[in-house]
């Protein structure tokens, strides 16, 4: 495993139970105590965690993840989530948008290979990433950049949305849930969210299983609001079910 998904899993831990062991870490991790504790280290010198004897505690609480860390985090499920999406994504699609996440990050090196296709984006991965892509017209929202997620959010990249039109956007969330809709975890990202909602002709949400059912902070929209939803089979299917009952196509893919 790499070092920097070890630090996801850490943090993930930590996140859930508000506090670590070494010994439990090790043997989660299959590495040694040594190379739990220069993990330990490393996240407390970046002011992640605190350490306390024999592990370590949440320093404040973690509600999201730095987006460097959650990079291997069902990382096999972000990947088939990703093909599933594109291939929902016809030849006669002219524009995509993408908003920031590991998974929209996963669907944007499934289109790099497309040919007459412009994509919009508020990431700064994204771009970086398709900027290089000749085949791809690359479309980039200003903004204030949010060091979590690496997007561009606020009236700049709003802004940009505004006067534009999408034939589809793929919008990562942090939650999906029959009431709460698809949320995130920070209100002005949820804001710039909506407004790429609005731009688009058609909406597929992609989050693995891990997301649903859940609850994030801000609302980004509706769970109608979908035409798709684009998720792994470690979802509840009751829980599916319940989302097909509000209107979006329910794509399953095997997580594994």
């Amino acid at each position: 495993m790499r070092q920097e998904d070890r630090l996801g899993l850490i943090l993930q831990e930590l996140n859930e139970h508000g506090s670590v062991g070494v010994a439990g870490l090790s043997g989660l991790l299959s590495v040694s105590e040594a190379s739990v504790r220069r993990d330990l280290h490393l996240l407390e010198q970046q002011k992640l965690l605190t350490r306390t004897h024999g592990g370590a505690v949440a320093s404040g609480v973690l509600y999201e993840l730095p987006m460097r860390y959650r990079g291997g985090q069902h990382h096999d499920a972000k990947r088939s989530i990703a093909q599933a999406a594109t291939a929902l994504v016809g030849p006669d699609v002219s524009s995509v948008g993408l908003n920031g996440g590991t998974t929209t990050t996963e669907v944007a090196r499934e289109l790099a290979s497309r040919t007459h296709l412009r994509v919009v984006t508020n990431a700064l991965n994204i771009a970086a990433e398709l900027a290089v892509r000749s085949n791809i017209e690359l479309v980039v929202c200003g903004g204030s950049a949010r060091a979590e997620s690496y997007e561009l959010v606020g009236p700049l990249a709003e802004l940009t949305l505004s006067s534009i039109n999408l034939d589809i956007a793929i919008i990562g969330v942090d939650g999906v849930h029959p009431t709460a809709g698809f949320t995130t975890h920070h209100e002005v990202e949820a804001h710039t969210n909506r407004a790429l909602v609005r731009a688009a002709e058609r909406v597929i949400v992609v989050a693995d299983s891990s997301k649903i059912g859940r609850r994030g902070f801000a609302k980004i929209g509706e769970i109608a609001t979908a035409s798709d939803i684009v998720t792994d089979d470690d979802a509840s299917p009751s829980e599916l079910d319940e989302l097909r009952r509000l209107g979006p196509a329910v794509h399953v893919v095997p997580a594994r």
